[in-house]
């Protein structure tokens, strides 16, 4: 009686997204659909890089690739966990960051308009950046890599995400340009002022928390609830911003898809809304000049 015919890594593939559209997983943490996450999880189970995948995706799978596979698919659909924790791994354009459970999994458009160098709001290369609520540290070590002359400092509250961080830093070979601090976001930051401030900070908003997917809930809750309204940070970086900045120093922050939200609370802002792959209604840019003439929240 003949074999049964060798498995494939397109069959695998297919089976696991179908598995995972019948399970009702959601996605966000590097993938956008079932396909994806299915594709990305094989190539882990193949140890080979992303590209490589479309050469070997009708080739006979061994059968301890084919189990490696099956463990994690099994896995993302028994304990609905990222991908990303699931392969300790993640990418933000062209950049691998090691992730686990003690930072959020990057993916910030903040990433997309450092790849242009912020064009067309600065008109220099910053000599330096800040990057606060830094998590694995990912927008920092992009923004060391797009100013290769900028000195970089990145801070968060959590020991456990500046662990992480330091990680990355150490990977992406930045140690003499990426300084970490442990700081309630200036609170460590007396007197410094910076020619580029970013931030990722916690935007999520009570009633948005109360809804979040069970992939999401496996993130540390300090890295993603920003009070009841999720502007609590946002304020305060607004705030406090224009003493961190140098003159005509620019800062650069991600509100989720809050900037209605964030023009109410600030009607005398005239934020600039920058164009990204989420929209126009995700990530905020104020000069210190203009942020200076304002930043007091409206009634």
């Amino acid at each position: 009686m003949p074999g049964l015919p060798p498995i494939t890594p397109r069959q695998l593939i297919a089976a696991a997204a179908t598995r995972f559209r019948k399970a009702g997983l959601a996605y966000g943490h590097g993938t956008l659909n079932a396909d994806d996450e299915a594709a990305w999880l094989m190539v882990h189970a193949l140890k080979c890089d992303f590209e490589d995948l479309p050469k070997r995706i009708d080739q006979a799978l061994k059968p301890a690739a084919a189990r490696r596979a099956q463990s994690l698919f099994d896995r993302r659909i028994a304990e609905r966990i990222p991908a990303a924790y699931i392969t300790r791994e993640a990418w933000l354009g062209v950049h691998r960051f090691y992730v686990d459970e003690r930072v959020i999994v990057p993916r910030s458009y903040i990433a997309e308009l450092l790849r242009d160098r912020l064009r067309p709001w600065l008109a220099r290369a910053p000599a330096t950046v800040l990057d606060l609520c830094t998590g694995s540290g990912c927008l920092a070590i992009i923004a060391a890599h797009t100013f290769s002359r900028a000195q970089v400092e990145a801070t968060d509250v959590s020991s456990d995400a500046l662990a992480v961080a330091q990680r990355n830093v150490r990977a992406h070979r930045l140690n003499t340009r990426l300084h970490l601090l442990r700081s309630d976001l200036f609170a460590a930051l007396t007197g410094r002022r910076y020619d580029l401030i970013i931030s990722n900070p916690p935007y999520v908003g009570a009633m948005a928390m109360r809804r979040l997917p069970a992939e999401y809930r496996h993130e540390p809750e300090l890295a993603l609830h920003g009070g009841n309204d999720g502007l609590d940070l946002v304020r305060r970086i607004l705030a406090d911003a224009p003493h961190h900045l140098a003159p005509r120093g620019w800062l650069v922050m991600e509100v989720g898809h809050y900037r209605a939200r964030v023009e109410r609370a600030f009607p005398r802002l005239p934020f600039i809304w920058a164009e990204t792959s989420g929209g126009d209604d995700c990530v905020l840019l104020l000069q210190r000049e203009t942020l200076q003439q304002g930043a007091a929240p409206g009634s």
